[in-house]
C-alpha cells in the first residue's frame, strides 16, 4: 500500500511557494490516491495537471500500480480546513451547527477557535408592533461548527 505521509510531502512539497493549499488528501487500501487543492481565486485544471505529473514522477508504478485524481475541493463542498473558512470572509455561507440548526448569513470572522455570521433575523424592536428584520452577529465556537460551506445564490 503507498504510504499516504509520503504522497502529502509531495503534494506540500510542489505547494510550496504557491497560492494553493491541500484540503484533502486520502489513499485507500487499494492504492486510489485522492488529492484536493484549493485557493482564494479558484483552481486551474492546468494546475491540477502540474501536480498530478509531479506526483507521477515520483511515484514508481513498478513498485506498487495506484490510481491518481487530482481535483480542486469543489464550490459547493464543505470547507474542510481552516484556509477555507477565512477564504470566504465576506462572502454568503451556510453553516449546519452541532446541534443541527441551519444557518445561513455572511462569514464575518474565521479563525481557529470561532466564526462569526452575520445572520439576518426579526427581531423585537421597542416601540414597534411588528418585528423587524435585522442583522446580528453570532459568534460560534468552531467547536460547535459541524460542517460550513459557499452558499451559491442562483438569483
Amino acid at each position: 500500500m503507498i504510504d499516504a505521509s509520503k504522497v502529502k510531502a509531495l503534494v506540500e512539497q510542489w505547494l510550496d511557494g504557491k497560492e494553493y493549499f491541500l484540503t484533502d488528501l486520502t489513499v485507500t487500501p487499494d492504492d486510489c490516491i485522492t488529492v484536493e487543492i484549493d485557493q482564494a481565486d479558484g483552481v486551474w485544471i492546468e494546475d491540477c495537471v502540474q501536480l498530478s505529473r509531479y506526483i507521477e514522477e515520483h511515484l514508481s508504478r513498478d513498485e506498487e500500480d495506484y490510481e491518481l485524481e487530482v481535483g480542486s475541493a469543489g464550490l459547493g463542498q464543505p470547507f474542510k480546513v481552516l484556509r477555507q473558512w477565512q477564504n470566504h470572509v465576506g462572502k454568503p455561507v451556510e453553516i449546519i451547527t452541532a446541534d443541527s440548526r441551519k444557518l445561513k448569513g455572511t462569514l464575518q470572522e474565521a479563525d481557529a477557535e470561532h466564526i462569526v455570521l452575520s445572520v439576518r433575523q426579526k427581531v423585537h424592536v421597542e416601540g414597534k408592533k411588528r418585528p423587524v428584520m435585522q442583522d446580528l452577529d453570532v459568534t460560534l465556537p468552531m467547536s460547535e461548527v459541524k460542517s460550513g460551506r459557499y452558499l451559491i445564490d442562483f438569483k
